[in-house]
């Protein structure tokens, strides 16, 4: 497990977040495989803080559905499971669609050109790495005048929960020049200000998105292991 670490925490807030932050970009990237065994001992002497921190990184981690802790094992990087991506994208789409339906109406035409531009960075970008975290802003963007931050903080915890997926998603199953075509589609109908048909896309894109991984998972296309 060395090295993932180096050069990767960037704006501190607590100690703890800065852990979880690093780890978490650490399995998504495929850096640390499901199944591995996150020890607080070794992180902790890692990362150089005390093992109370790093504690609290792993259980929001845990909570994001991405560490899982067994009361005699401890801590293990979580597996891929067909059930819990449908579980992630349920609630996605439960909460996403709710946020676009009350952002749309108060969205101005410059905040959408700033999502257009992130459209184009997608499109532009050569690291694949960087997918993931383009297509989370992309999103987050749309829903940024819900006028509900409770809501985006839970859309926002909800997409850290699904990054590894989203990026398994976006490269290993050539997925991204079908989920840009919808992006660009969804961000006409926001343009639109077509409230309706804009909801519509976005739940159908995040199905599509979810059945996508979950029927690679069970024929065997995505390693539960890996």
């Amino acid at each position: 497990m060395r090295g993932f670490a180096e050069g990767l925490i960037e704006r501190p807030r607590t100690v703890a977040e800065q852990v979880a932050n690093v780890l978490r970009e650490a399995i998504a990237s495929g850096t640390l495989k499901a199944g591995t065994a996150l020890r607080q001992d070794e992180l902790a002497e890692q990362f150089g803080f005390s093992r109370m921190p790093i504690r609290d990184a792993l259980r929001q981690l845990e909570a994001e559905g991405i560490v899982s802790i067994h009361p005699t094992k401890g801590a293990h990087v979580a597996r891929m499971d067909g059930a819990e991506i449908g579980e992630i994208y349920a609630v996605r789409e439960l909460l996403e669609c709710e946020a676009l339906r009350l952002s749309i109406p108060a969205l101005l035409d410059g905040n959408l050109d700033e999502t257009e531009q992130v459209l184009d960075q997608i499109d532009a970008e050569r690291n694949v790495g960087r997918w993931g975290v383009l297509n989370r802003t992309f999103h987050l963007s749309l829903y940024a005048a819900c006028g509900n931050q409770r809501l985006l903080g839970l859309i926002e915890a909800h997409h850290n929960a699904a990054d590894r997926y989203v990026r398994i998603l976006l490269s290993n199953l050539d997925h991204c020049t079908r989920s840009q075509a919808q992006h660009r589609d969804l961000l006409a109908a926001c343009r639109r200000r077509d409230v309706k048909k804009a909801v519509s896309m976005l739940r159908q894109h995040l199905r599509e998105g979810s059945d996508t991984l979950v029927n690679a998972i069970e024929g065997g296309g995505l390693s539960r292991k890996s």
